[in-house]
């Protein structure tokens, strides 16, 4: 867990104030979130990438994803830097990169070893300790920072999630849609992947991204996060 003694105030008067937005792949918590850390003037920590950053160099090196042990070592032994709005792996500019489909589906099944998962929850928490951050994965409000002061969990169905992944690329709906039900499924199987008890749960499915941006703003706003005006 997140240790109590915070280190420095942030860009709103808290001391390290957090704002985990966690769903499955497609529901948008990524674009969500990075609006929000926008428009709130913080940090934003996209933590599914680093995720995707040891599924890059698992699929690099040819290795098995389901090798633990291997993954374990890429991930313990990745420099990764989430700075300046890029995504640096070992020195690597790898923004574009880790977003393909093979890095995509590597990077799940790295995330189901726990030792793996161990590993990158240490190096965020160490990330966003002391500071204020709108964070957004899997397991944000469940494990990385489990004391967020506020938690919100998106979700969508399979179809309208496989037809906004559809849009960013070239892959056909009906692809994406049996790659996002493979990924549920192994999520599932995971206590962390499922909402923190105290999440708000959001169905984006017939919301635009300003709305759902929209929408968690004003919940800041009533949770006293930010300025109401």
């Amino acid at each position: 867990e997140l240790s109590d003694d915070r280190c420095g105030i942030g860009h709103l008067g808290f001391l390290g104030m957090v704002i985990a937005i966690d769903g499955p792949a497609g529901a948008g918590k990524s674009s969500v979130a990075r609006a929000v850390a926008q428009q709130l003037g913080i940090a934003y920590l996209d933590t599914g990438a680093m995720y995707r950053c040891v599924g890059l160099l698992v699929a690099r090196d040819g290795v098995d994803p389901d090798d633990a042990e291997a993954a374990f070592r890429h991930a313990h032994e990745a420099d990764f830097d989430l700075g300046g709005g890029l995504i640096r792996l070992n020195g690597e500019d790898v923004g574009a990169l880790i977003r393909g489909s093979e890095a995509s589906e590597c990077a799940s099944r790295v995330a189901a070893h726990p030792q793996v998962r161990d590993e990158i929850v240490l190096r965020q928490q160490a990330i966003i300790r002391g500071g204020d951050w709108v964070a957004d994965g899997r397991d944000v409000g469940t494990r990385i920072a489990p004391a967020a002061e506020l938690k919100l969990y998106l979700r969508a169905s399979v179809e309208e999630r496989a037809r906004r992944r559809a849009a960013e690329g070239d892959q056909p709906d009906q692809l994406i849609a049996a790659e996002i039900a493979a990924r549920d499924e192994r999520d599932e199987r995971r206590p962390e992947g499922h909402p923190a008890a105290d999440a708000i749960e959001l169905d984006t499915t017939e919301m635009t991204i300003d709305e759902v941006i929209a929408a968690v703003v004003d919940l800041a706003r009533a949770r006293g996060l930010v300025d109401a005006g």
